[in-house]
């Protein structure tokens, strides 16, 4: 029986990486703003907004199989610079938009169906300069275990917590060769992480034959979130 995946932000970086490795074993729907990247993949594109836009408003499928949520922030300011507005907004794309998309799709999961959200190393191990993303993103994690809970054994929910990964959205702070060897020193495998390293976790994850996995955080960090070589 041919599945049904549904990747909500799949046009660049680990999203696309995703959809690319998913498309030829799967029937994949991406839902983004954009269809950069996506061309030539076999996959359907829906154009569409997380924060603004009704995920049920689009023609998908009336059951699915996998659902990915890519969207996400990095936010990282000290604390006395982040106002209130800050903190809500880091909650709106990570949390709130997550919250609301699942919601509307959960009535199509099929049984055995998995959903993968992300997460970011910085929940479990203390980092400065992100209090926003943390506590966004650490909603996250709590939601999803009890997600999982609830919907044990008919869909099974894991979080992916990465590092930092060489993406568009972290393009600031991997600009350049000294920003990048400085970030990669910072990790025991002395890298940062590729979004193939992100997407082979979430394909894993997606598989049915790799069922046995539900309510986990799953760090794929390089070793930062366990050790401490310094």
């Amino acid at each position: 029986m041919e599945k049904n995946i549904l990747l909500i932000g799949g046009s660049y970086g680990i999203g696309l990486e995703i959809a690319k490795q998913l498309s030829g074993n799967y029937y994949v729907y991406v839902a983004s703003r954009t269809n950069e990247g996506l061309t030539n993949l076999g996959v359907s594109h829906f154009p569409f907004d997380v924060t603004s836009d009704d995920i049920s408003a689009l023609d998908l499928p009336d059951e699915l199989h996998g659902f990915v949520f890519c969207p996400g922030s990095i936010n990282l300011k000290p604390f006395k610079m982040l106002g209130e507005d800050a903190f809500r907004q880091d909650m709106e794309i990570n949390f709130f938009s997550l919250m609301k998309t699942v919601k509307a799709v959960i009535p199509k999961m099929a049984d055995n169906s998995s959903m993968v959200f992300f997460s970011t190393v910085a929940v479990g191990t203390g980092m400065p300069f992100h209090t926003s993303v943390s506590a966004a993103k650490g909603a996250i994690e709590g939601f999803a275990k009890s997600l999982a809970a609830e919907y044990a054994p008919k869909i099974r929910v894991n979080t992916i917590a990465p590092s930092l990964v060489d993406t568009p959205l972290a393009g600031r702070l991997l600009s350049n060769d000294k920003k990048k060897e400085m970030m990669s020193q910072r990790h025991p495998l002395k890298r940062v992480g590729s979004v193939e390293d992100i997407a082979n976790m979430a394909t894993f994850l997606l598989n049915s034959e790799n069922g046995w996995i539900t309510g986990q955080v799953i760090g794929i960090d390089g070793g930062m979130s366990t050790l401490n070589i310094s």
